[in-house]
């Protein structure tokens, strides 16, 4: 794809006041194929992430970022299969042929509202606008840096084996990974690695949150508000009514559970009865058949308000993920090749950015020294709440391991506009390059040991169960490509 000169000045002044190249980590791995074109391609990485981050598009609407994830992987020498299950802008590239084949997830969608320059304080680029508050410009470019390092290897070495990277829109809400699973795009695949930007560097135990994501639509009946509210019928009573009773609810769920909502549309004059109203509600909990059961609860809300308020309800379920299933064959192999890369070692430019950032949180500079660590495996844990991801239905259906590195300030907290300003920046593009070098030593572990594939498997059929049927909790709806979309 090509870059103009206009563009190409544009990410110069919105996006480069990092850009100083410092060494990536105090500890570097191993010289190979892979690493040593990693170690040589930070210009290259930084402007793709920048041109990402400078065009953050919502779910389903990633245009231009799947096209430049495909382009640069088409011009090193994979193969690629665009709009995939039924998506635009999903796509699977892969390259090489035989067993193992290892799988790599990218992301590349934007949240609205969270527009921001790249500096320490609070200033949109766009009013309203879109940003990359979970760093998915540096996590999609990261996981391609990694897989065509991967290819540099198999192809210096002359080794059988598989890359495959799976393009992924729509992971804030859409699921897109879910509609790849239940399309078996990932059948046939050994191994599935993945990655996300963070605060600092380690491996992910925790088993995150199933959830359910659905929209509550009531319907009343108009009236003037003032002159003849008899003859009206509200649906924002009928929302506010279903609100106030999950509410209520809450105090006998389960503590790990969470249930959130927005009212996407109230009406439109204060005057005006309204005849609609819309509740977007987010329900989780780690266990899929608790929020089986939560789901339940609050469709009954739902059906009580609408009863109560004299209107109709409908819903429409938006998606719905798995919880993640852990592999510990997996996770310490990843864990030693996060130790070999080692953490981010910041420049004196960045450490300014970063100071500032930690300054404005009422914290201690001390915290940044994480950024350079890599912390210890923990043991696996049930999780506490917490959020949720699509790489969950993909957990259960092909062994995968998640990992992070630091990509933002530590202290920030997630969906922040202080995501959005560190991800744009050279620590961003440090971080997503450490990222793709322990991709590249755990895939040539893998392709060199093949009985780490096998041992991972066994653990993955072991812990998944004999009687396990992959059943997505989105059912057999078509992708929400609109559920970004105002209405």
């Amino acid at each position: 794809m090509k870059i103009t000169s206009t563009l190409f000045l544009c990410l110069l002044v919105t996006c480069t006041s990092l850009s100083a190249k410092t060494p990536f980590s105090k500890k570097l791995p191993p010289k190979n194929a892979a690493t040593t074109y990693l170690d040589a391609s930070f210009d290259t990485y930084d402007t793709l992430q920048k041109q990402i981050w400078s065009h953050p598009e919502l779910g389903f609407q990633e245009t231009f970022s799947s096209a430049l994830h495909q382009s640069h992987l088409l011009e090193n020498g994979f193969a690629v299969e665009a709009g995939v299950a039924g998506m635009p802008t999903a796509y699977v590239a892969t390259y090489g042929h035989g067993f193992p084949v290892i799988g790599i997830l990218a992301e590349f969608d934007a949240l609205p509202g969270l527009s921001q320059d790249t500096v320490p304080y609070r200033k949109p680029l766009v009013e309203g606008g879109n940003g990359h508050a979970c760093g998915h410009n540096v996590f999609g470019v990261g996981s391609v840096a990694g897989a065509v390092a991967i290819k540099r290897w198999l192809e210096t070495n002359l080794v059988a084996g598989t890359v495959k990277v799976f393009g992924t829109p729509a992971e804030e809400g859409g699921g897109g990974k879910v509609y790849m699973v239940r399309e078996g795009l990932f059948e046939g695949v050994d191994v599935v690695l993945d990655w996300h930007p963070g605060s600092g560097n380690l491996v992910s135990v925790g088993s995150g949150t199933a959830i359910r994501m659905i929209d509550y639509t009531f319907h009343g009946v108009p009236a003037h508000a003032a002159s003849s509210p008899d003859k009206g019928r509200s649906a924002l009573d009928g929302v506010e009514a279903f609100n106030f009773m999950v509410n209520l609810l809450r105090e006998h769920i389960p503590i790990s559970s969470r249930i959130h909502y927005v009212i996407v549309n109230g009406g439109e004059a204060p005057n005006v009865v309204p005849d609609y109203a819309k509740v977007s509600y987010y329900i989780r909990s780690p266990k899929r058949d608790i929020l089986e059961e939560l789901t339940k609860w609050v469709n009954q809300a739902a059906e009580g308000a609408a009863t109560g308020t004299q209107t109709l309800v409908s819903s429409e379920l938006v998606a719905g993920f798995y919880e993640l299933l852990g592999n510990r064959t997996l996770q310490e192999l990843v864990q030693r090749n996060l130790e070999r890369v080692g953490g981010v070692v910041y420049d004196e430019r960045e450490n300014e950015f970063a100071r500032h950032i930690v300054a404005g949180l009422n914290l201690s500079d001390t915290i940044l020294r994480q950024v350079a660590a890599v912390q210890p495996l923990r043991e696996e844990r049930p999780s506490f709440g917490g959020g949720s991801t699509d790489v969950g239905d993909v957990s259960w259906n092909v062994p995968t391991v998640s990992f992070n590195t630091a990509v933002f300030i530590p202290g920030s907290a997630g969906h922040s506009w202080q995501n959005v300003a560190s991800s744009g920046t050279t620590i961003g593009t440090k971080g997503l390059l450490n990222a793709a070098r322990v991709f590249a030593l755990t895939a040539i572990d893998l392709y060199s040991n093949t009985s780490l594939v096998n041992s991972a498997k066994d653990e993955f059929y072991k812990r998944r169960g004999a009687d396990f049927r992959y059943a997505p909790l989105l059912g057999d709806r078509a992708p929400a490509l609109d559920y970004r979309v105002k209405k």
